[in-house]
């Protein structure tokens, strides 16, 4: 396969990061449980939401385009005919095991190499628990599942993936009873959670949510680990069924983490479409951004970056904004100082072990980076060289490679596989219009 090589250069100008794409699974998900016809606009058109798209056909959706945005119908669900294939889509996984959990005939669902690596047993048992036959090798794909769920409470830790606590509660109102998400240990990624919650709002279910001590937390066997265990979260729904909503998806914050971070690295790059009241937790980036010495500014829907004199290391709890951490590690691969990144070790589960991936990627570009359990340490350098880096597929590892050639002496060459596609469309081009030097070969 053919290289792509970024030759930095300056990052100034303005884009629009694509919509946001955890925000265009559920919305694509809750629709197709609705039992009507629903408007989606702005939604993000990639390889993982195509993949949710073709899942809910699976099980009895229409979904068609309307110009821009997708229009889903499904008047009455059904068992697939055949295994649903989620491609490289965790949260698509995630969701439909939930959904085809209240199914009453078996159904499987599996995908890449990637996503059969992916672990899937805290949900696998929270669904046995609660009387749904399931059956996998190794706790991973390919899982077959069949309802009903029979209790009316399911029970899961939060500490590997908050997409499986989303499983959970989308299918909660298709059981057919009451029912109680409880999660015991500390929530990771809580806001996609927020996210969760507050969308199955916006079509037809209201989900109560209450925090209270967990008596287990004092047993002495495990006061070793009170500060994790010490409450359950409890997420109620009660007698409710979706409906159907029209939805207009925000911009990705996630994804408007790489051009910000362009901007702090390489001049300054306005991003547009994004909305502040949103319970994205990556906006959370901006507050790194202005730690780090960058310039925030804010007009209406914009926000511009302006990259700082000098960068300052800083520590940073990623628990609940995991997916910023290939970035984040390269905003800090030059900042004076050494900066800890840590409370992600969800990380080693993503579509690669991303703790290590991120390692290994500025290591080949000169960083001074050493991983962690839940993150890394990073020695700030007075800038990366050029080299070859392997991103294994990931997409949000490719795109923080490309950012890092601002930095960078000499040129940073990878694997051209399209991956930035799974998430960012057009992240190429609009690099390039900002000024990066790109070459194909």
């Amino acid at each position: 396969m053919a290289d792509i090589t970024f030759k930095g250069g300056k990052a100034e100008g303005k884009v629009s990061p694509p919509p946001s794409k955890s925000h265009t699974h559920r919305a694509i998900v809750l629709a197709a449980l609705s039992g009507g016809k629903c408007r989606i606009s702005n939604p993000l058109i990639s390889l993982d939401t195509e993949a949710t798209m073709d899942a809910v056909r699976a099980i009895g959706a229409d979904v068609s385009m309307d110009g821009n945005d997708i229009i889903v119908e499904c008047k009455e669900m059904h068992v697939p005919e055949k295994e649903i294939n989620v491609k490289n889509s965790g949260t698509t996984l995630r969701l439909m095991t939930g959904v085809c959990a209240t199914f009453d005939k078996v159904v499987t669902l599996t995908g890449d190499y990637s996503i059969q690596k992916r672990p899937m047993l805290p949900m696998i048992t929270s669904l046995y628990n609660a009387g749904v036959k399931v059956g996998s090798a190794r706790g991973n794909p390919p899982v077959q599942v069949c309802g009903p769920i029979v209790r009316d409470t399911l029970q899961i830790k939060g500490n590997v993936s908050s997409q499986f606590i989303s499983g959970l509660l989308v299918a909660a109102p298709l059981a057919g009873h009451d029912m109680t998400v409880n999660v015991v240990e500390k929530i990771v990624s809580r806001p996609y959670i927020d996210i969760t919650v507050d969308m199955m709002g916006r079509f037809g279910v209201k989900v109560e949510h209450t925090e209270q001590l967990n008596p287990m937390a004092m047993n002495a066997n495990t006061r070793h680990s009170f500060r994790d265990t010490a409450t359950v979260n409890s997420f109620i729904v009660k007698g409710q069924k979706y409906s159907p909503a029209d939805y207009t998806v925000p911009a990705d914050f996630s994804s408007a983490a790489f051009p910000l971070v362009a901007g702090a690295l390489g001049g300054k790059v306005t991003v547009t479409g994004m909305d502040m009241n949103d319970p994205q937790g990556d906006k959370k980036l901006l507050d790194i951004l202005e730690k780090v010495g960058c310039k925030i500014e804010y007009n209406g829907d914009e926000i511009t970056c302006t990259k700082a004199d000098e960068l300052k290391a800083i520590e940073i709890n990623m628990g609940e904004i995991p997916d910023l951490f290939p970035i984040v590690a390269v905003l800090l691969s030059t900042a004076k100082g050494t900066s800890r990144i840590y409370g992600a070790p969800q990380l080693r589960f993503k579509e690669s072990d991303r703790i290590a991936m991120t390692e290994k990627m500025l290591k080949a570009l000169g960083a001074d980076i050493t991983g962690t359990e839940d993150g890394c340490i990073i020695n700030g350098v007075e800038k990366l060289h050029g080299g070859r880096i392997e991103h294994d597929g990931d997409h949000r590892m490719m795109m923080a490679a490309a950012v890092a050639s601002l930095i960078a002496d000499g040129p940073v060459s990878m694997e051209d596989d399209g991956c930035w596609n799974v998430s960012y469309p057009g992240f190429v081009e609009q690099m390039e219009s900002l000024g990066i030097a790109v070459e194909k070969m």
